[in-house]
This record gives structure tokens, sequence and C-alpha cells, in this order.
């Protein structure tokens, strides 16, 4: 099959269906969560980081939010260690969170602000120990089976505090913040902190118009495999309890329902593997995901 180019007449159509959601969210807040395939395939990489500096562009304060799964797990490997999750969230002794630091802080921080810079866009690459943006203390999961047993998971972090003016100060000066979820701790121990909970917690500081998380996945979907576009709280903790929702989307779900809760108009939990998702979820009339209604 040969695939012809769009007309120009149906080029100019699409823009012109982009101008009333410029029109809405100039000058609002948009953080988004990239994470997934989206940050291992060059190609979608790549769409991401247009896809950023477009909507900067076009006036959006854009906040960015990474984690970096695969790339830990190929360096955990690498030293002989093997990831752990308990709840979605990684188990991090001692030598764990070194590695966790070296990896987010570092070789993927430093890569997603380079890739935005390289489409156009000026990044700047930060973590949460900068200008203690955020502030952490351990956090200990409940055990669902017995809620009175706490499990400790390491130099896992609980936010106490995010502190946006550093956040602020770079928006101002047409930057866009690309953030490492690691937190610092009052006597300045480092902590892991899960990237989708970092970013819901950025979006309610900030008081964002979307917080957009990227996964693996079309999106939410029900028993039955079907993406659901648009569910409300009520419905997301029956999904939990029906065991519908478990491992790496219960923390997605959380911040999600908290961000909706707390403030963020708009949920959106989209397919990462889709080129210029970003682009297509905020600008157009056809969303690629689920989104979260507030109440």
């Amino acid at each position: 099959m040969t695939l012809t180019s769009p007309s120009p007449a149906f080029e100019a159509a699409i823009l012109a269906e982009a101008l009333p959601y410029i029109k809405r969210f100039h000058g609002k807040t948009i953080v988004v969560k990239f994470g997934g395939n989206a940050m291992i395939d060059d190609k979608l990489k790549s769409c991401f980081a247009r896809d950023v500096v477009l909507l900067k562009l076009v006036g959006m304060n854009v906040v960015v939010v990474h984690g970096g799964g695969p790339q830990i797990e190929k360096l955990l490997t690498r030293v002989g260690k093997k990831g752990e999750f308990i709840q979605g969230m990684r188990v991090t002794d001692g030598e764990t969170m070194e590695i966790v630091e070296m990896v987010l802080g570092g070789q993927v921080n430093k890569d997603v602000a380079n890739l935005i810079n390289q489409a156009g866009g000026k990044a700047v690459g930060l973590t949460g120990k900068d200008g203690n943006l955020i502030r952490a203390k351990k956090l200990m999961l409940p055990n669902k089976d017995n809620p009175e047993n706490l499990i400790d998971v390491g130099q896992v972090g609980d936010i106490t505090q995010i502190d946006p003016s550093l956040i602020r100060h770079l928006e101002s000066g047409g930057f866009i913040p690309v953030i490492a979820p690691i937190g610092v701790g009052k006597d300045g121990e480092t902590y892991n902190i899960n990237a989708d909970v970092v970013a819901g917690k950025i979006a309610e500081i900030l008081k964002a118009e979307k917080l957009v998380l990227l996964t693996n996945t079309p999106g939410v979907l029900d028993q039955t495999g079907a993406l659901i576009t648009g569910i409300t709280p009520k419905q997301i903790d029956e999904m939990v309890e029906d065991g519908s929702l478990s491992g790496g989307m219960l923390p997605k779900m959380a911040s999600a329902l908290e961000a909706a809760r707390n403030g963020v108009r708009s949920v959106h939990i989209i397919d990462g593997r889709v080129e210029h998702a970003l682009l297509l979820e905020i600008l157009t009339d056809h969303g690629v995901g689920t989104l979260i209604k507030s109440h």
C-alpha cells in the first residue's frame, strides 16, 4: 500500500482544528509524565520532544517529569542486582538508590533535556534536590492483609513539600523544566519517588490545567481489555477493589485521582506508543487515552 501525502486543504483543516485549543490553553500549565516505550523508541522520543517544543511555542507552560524504569533495570542487571516491586513501588536499598540517582538524575535527565533542546526548545534538567524543589520523608507502605504492619521499601520517598519557585522562575525565562523524581530529606538524605506521584503533586502545586501521563497501554482498560475513554473517581475505586487495576497502574491512578480532586482541571492517561500522542490529546478533537473527570 502506498501512503499519499495529505492534501494542503486537509493539512490546513488540521491546523484550524487546533486553534480553539491553542487559544484555550494559552498561558496555562501542562505537566507531562514522560515514561514507558516513548522513552526508549527513537522515533517516539523525537515526536515527544517536538510536541513539547510546539506546545511551548504556542504559549503553554510545559513541565516534564520523567521516569526511567527500563534504564535503571538495565544498570541493575549489569551490576548483578534484581529489581523488586511492591504495590508498583521499586524496593530501593542504598546501593540501588545510588544507581537510581545516577540513571535518573544523570543519564536520563540530561538525555530528555538534550532531546528537547535538539528539537528547538530551551530545556533545563533538574532533580528534586535542586533548590530543595522536592522535600520528602521515608515512605512506608500499608500491608493490604494487615494494615497495621507497614512495609519498608527502603529509600523510597513520600513527598512532604514542593517549592514551585524554581519552576516558575525557569518558565518566566522561556525554559522548559525537565524534572527527575528524586527527593531530599530533612537531613539531606536522597529518596527515590515514583515519577507518576511527582508529576501529580507538581501539577497540583502549579494548579495545572492538565496532567498528562504517558503509558504503555491505550489508557485505562476495563476487564475485557476495552479502552475506557472517561472515568470517575468512584469507578476507579471500584476497579481497584475488583482487581482490574494493579501493579504499575496503582500509583499512576492514585496520583491521577489526587490531582483531579485537588484542582488540576483534567487528567489524561494516554498511549505513549502513538506518535505525537501529546499533540493529539491536547490540540485535536481525537483523544488517545482516558480522561479522568474530577468528580
